[in-house]
């Protein structure tokens, strides 16, 4: 069976406003999404670091002194301090989009946002405090 097409060979092209590269950056709603897409980078570069510092640990104390080293220079701390801005920047905006993705109904009612985002806000102050306590040698 053959198919036919409403196409003419001098059809007009349809009018197309450019859209900039840019696009994104003119509003605050764009722009922070990219930020929080962009911040993936930092926590993924996080993850890595965390699985060097478990692989050097298992190489022996020369190669865990090795990184500490490293991560003692100017380049790794200004690295690690904007990781550290663009994960917490991560972590706040995932979970204020909590109560978007998992919309909770009680009574044929749905929650109010405040209540479906607290608990991670929460679970993140207690899970901080507990690994910081032992970090400080409590």
């Amino acid at each position: 069976m053959k198919e036919t097409h409403n196409y003419t060979l001098y059809h007009p092209k349809w009018y197309r406003e450019r859209v900039s590269t840019y696009w994104w950056a003119r509003q605050w709603s764009y722009f922070r999404f990219i930020l929080r897409e962009l911040s993936s980078i930092f926590v993924a570069y996080f993850v890595v670091l965390i699985l060097f510092l478990l692989h050097a640990l298992s190489q022996g104390p020369e190669s865990y002194a090795a990184i500490q080293e490293w991560l003692r220079t100017p380049f790794a701390i200004t690295l690690n301090f904007i990781s550290l801005l663009f994960t917490l920047f991560h972590t706040i905006t995932w979970f204020n989009l909590t109560p978007r993705a998992m919309p909770v109904r009680i009574g044929g009612k749905r929650l109010p946002d405040w209540m479906i985002a607290a608990p991670n806000y929460v679970a993140w102050v207690v899970i901080s405090a507990i690994v910081a306590w032992f970090v400080i040698g409590g």
